[in-house]
C-alpha cells in the first residue's frame, strides 16, 4: 500500500482507519522536515537564551513557575515522560495505539512544536515494524491532552516501557534492538510535544465515525427487512413527504428504504383492504430517528475533520519565531462530539430492538408466530435473542451518560477543568459495538419473518440481505444453538457484507 505522507498538512478519517487497522505506512514528507528542522531551530536558539519559557526551560503544570538550569534539561524531559506514563488497567486496543502514533507524528510534522524530524521518524518505524505500545485503559483525562497514553507511547521511544505481542506485554528493549530501532535521548521541549496532544481522543473519534457512517446505513436495510415483515407501508416514505422538513440525513434515510424495499411484493399484497391507518413509530418514524442520527454523525465528522488538521501542542512555535502557551490541547470539542455520539447511536440501537420485539410478539405482528418460533411451546424461536437485545440497549442507554460533564480538577488547581475525552471515546467504543450486535439480532429475526410470510416474496434488495444471511446461517426451524446465528449475523453487518451484498442488487445506497 501507498503510505500516507505527513507533509504538514492534515489527514482524513481514511488515512486513520488504514493506518491503525490495515497496516498501511506512513512517511515523513520533505517539505515538512525541512519546516521542522527550522522551528527547531527557533527551540533551540530560545534553550540557549536564559529567557524562561514554558516547556523548553520550566517545570510542567503546576511547577511551571520553576526554572530548569541547562545541565538538567534533557533529565527533564526523559523524567516527564516516566512520571506520566502512570496509567494502569488492560491494554487499549492495537488500533487505538496505532492511531494515537499516526497523529501524534502528524501534529509534530506541523512544525509548531519545535522537535527533531528524529521523532516522527522513529514513531513511523514502530508503526511500519509493528511495534504497539502497551497503553493501559485508565489514565487520561482529556486535558492537557491525553498524557498518560501518550506517556507511555513516548516510553517505549526511550527504550524503556512495554509492548504488545500477540496480546502477550513484554519488555520494548529487546524488540527495538532486533528491530533495529535505537532508543531517543530526548532534548529540550521534545518529551513535552510527545505528550501534549489530544491523539487517543481524536484517534477513537476518527474510527468511531468511519464505523457509524457504516452502520447507519446497515440500520437503514434492517428497518426495511423488518417494515417488510411485519407488513409495513413504505408510503410515508414517499420524498414528497419527507421533503416537507426538509433535513438532509432523514432525506438520506428515507431514500435507503425506497430503494431497499423497491418492488416488494410483500409490500404491495397489503396496499389495499389492510384495516391499519398508520404503522407503529419504530416503523414510520425510521427516517426522522435515523436520519437524526445522520444528521449528527456529520456534525461529529466535521469536528473530526478540524481536529485532524489541527496542530496540538503547547506550548507551539509560530511562523514568526515565538513560542507561545496556548490551551489548544482541551479535549472538549472531542468529548462533546463523542459524548453526543454515543447519544444517538444509543437511541438507533434501542428504535432496532423495538422492531424486535414488536416481530417476535403474536400480538402485533400480523400473522407471525411468537417469537417466531418452529413449534411455539416446544421451541422457543428468538426469544431469547430479544432479550440480549436488551441487554445490549440498557448498557448503550447507561453509556449514553455523558462524560464531559464530570470534570475533576487536577494539578494543584492549574488544570481546574478537564474535558473527560478519553472516557467518552471509550465508551463511545462499547455503544458502537453494542449497536452492531444489536442490529445483527434484527438481521437474524427479520430475515426469518420475511421467510415465514412465504408464499409472499421480498423486494430485490431484502432478498438479498436474507441470501447473504443464509449463506452462513440455516433458515427457520427447530430450536438450534442461537448464538453462532447471532455471531455469524454481526460479522456480516461489522465488514460491511451486509450493506455490499444489498447494493449489489438495489444500487448504491446513501
Amino acid at each position: 500500500m501507498v503510505p500516507v505522507v505527513l507533509s504538514g498538512g492534515g489527514l482524513t478519517i481514511d488515512d486513520v482507519v488504514a493506518v491503525a487497522r490495515d497496516g498501511r505506512g506512513a512517511v515523513l514528507g520533505d517539505d515538512a522536515r525541512t519546516a521542522m528542522e527550522r522551528s527547531r531551530g527557533i527551540v533551540e536558539r530560545l534553550a540557549g537564551s536564559g529567557k524562561p519559557v514554558y516547556g523548553v526551560s520550566t517545570g510542567f503544570g503546576s511547577l511551571a513557575d520553576v526554572y530548569i538550569e541547562p545541565d538538567d534539561r534533557a533529565r527533564l524531559q526523559a523524567a516527564l515522560i516516566r512520571s506520566h506514563a502512570a496509567g494502569l488497567g488492560a491494554p487499549v486496543e492495537d488500533e487505538v495505539v496505532r492511531a494515537m502514533m499516526l497523529l501524534r507524528a502528524r501534529t509534530l510534522a506541523m512544525a509548531h512544536s519545535g522537535v527533531r524530524p528524529l521523532l516522527v521518524d522513529r514513531l513511523l518505524a514502530l508503526l511500519a515494524a509493528g511495534i504497539t505500545p502497551r497503553v493501559p485503559e485508565h489514565g487520561s483525562l482529556g486535558c492537557s491532552g491525553d498524557l498518560a497514553p501518550l506517556a507511555h507511547v513516548a516510553l517505549v521511544l526511550l527504550g524503556e516501557g512495554q509492548i504488545v505481542v500477540n496480546g502477550v506485554c513484554v519488555d520494548a528493549a529487546p524488540t527495538l534492538a532486533k528491530e533495529g530501532i535505537d532508543p531517543v535521548v530526548l532534548e529540550a521541549k521534545e518529551g513535552l510535544a510527545l505528550v501534549n496532544g489530544t491523539d487517543g481522543m481524536l484517534g477513537m473519534l476518527a474510527l468511531a465515525c468511519h464505523d457509524a457512517a457504516r452502520l447507519v446505513t446497515i440500520a437503514d436495510i434492517t428497518a426495511a427487512m423488518s417494515i417488510e415483515a411485519l407488513l409495513g407501508t413504505d408510503a410515508v416514505f414517499d420524498a414528497h413527504l419527507v421533503g416537507l422538513r426538509p433535513h438532509a440525513g432523514q432525506a438520506r434515510s428515507a431514500a435507503n428504504l425506497r430503494r431497499v424495499l423497491e418492488g416488494s411484493p410483500i409490500v404491495a399484497s397489503h396496499r389495499v383492504g389492510d384495516s391499519r391507518v398508520q404503522d407503529a413509530y419504530s416503523l414510520r418514524c425510521v427516517p426522522q430517528v435515523h436520519g437524526a442520527v445522520r444528521d449528527a454523525l456529520a456534525h461529529v465528522e466535521a469536528v473530526c475533520a478540524a481536529e485532524l488538521d489541527a496542530a496540538i501542542d503547547n506550548p507551539v512555535v509560530l511562523p514568526d519565531g515565538r513560542v507561545s502557551s496556548n490551551g489548544n490541547f482541551h479535549g472538549a470539542p472531542l468529548a462533546y462530539g463523542a459524548d453526543y455520539l454515543a447519544i444517538v447511536l444509543a437511541d438507533l440501537s434501542s428504535m432496532a430492538e423495538r422492531r424486535v420485539d414488536r416481530m417476535l410478539d403474536p400480538a402485533r405482528s400480523h400473522g407471525l408466530p411468537p417469537f417466531l418460533a418452529d413449534t411455539p411451546g416446544v421451541d422457543s424461536g428468538l426469544m431469547i435473542a430479544q432479550y440480549t437485545a436488551v441487554a445490549l440497549v440498557d448498557e448503550n442507554r447507561r453509556l449514553a451518560t455523558p462524560a464531559s460533564v464530570a470534570s475533576i480538577p487536577t494539578s494543584a488547581m492549574q488544570e481546574d477543568h478537564v474535558s473527560m475525552g478519553w472516557a467518552a471515546a471509550r465508551k463511545l467504543r462499547t455503544v458502537i459495538e453494542n449497536l452492531g450486535r444489536v442490529l445483527a439480532i434484527e438481521f437474524v429475526a427479520a430475515a426469518r419473518a420475511i421467510e415465514l410470510r412465504s408464499p409472499l416474496s421480498p423486494g430485490a434488495g431484502t432478498a438479498a440481505a436474507v441470501r447473504a444471511l443464509r449463506d452462513v446461517v440455516a433458515g427457520p426451524g427447530p430450536d438450534r444453538w442461537v448464538t453462532p446465528d447471532l455471531d455469524a449475523a454481526f460479522e456480516l453487518v461489522r465488514d460491511d457484507a451486509l450493506r455490499r451484498a444489498v447494493e449489489a442488487a438495489t444500487g448504491a445506497l446513501e
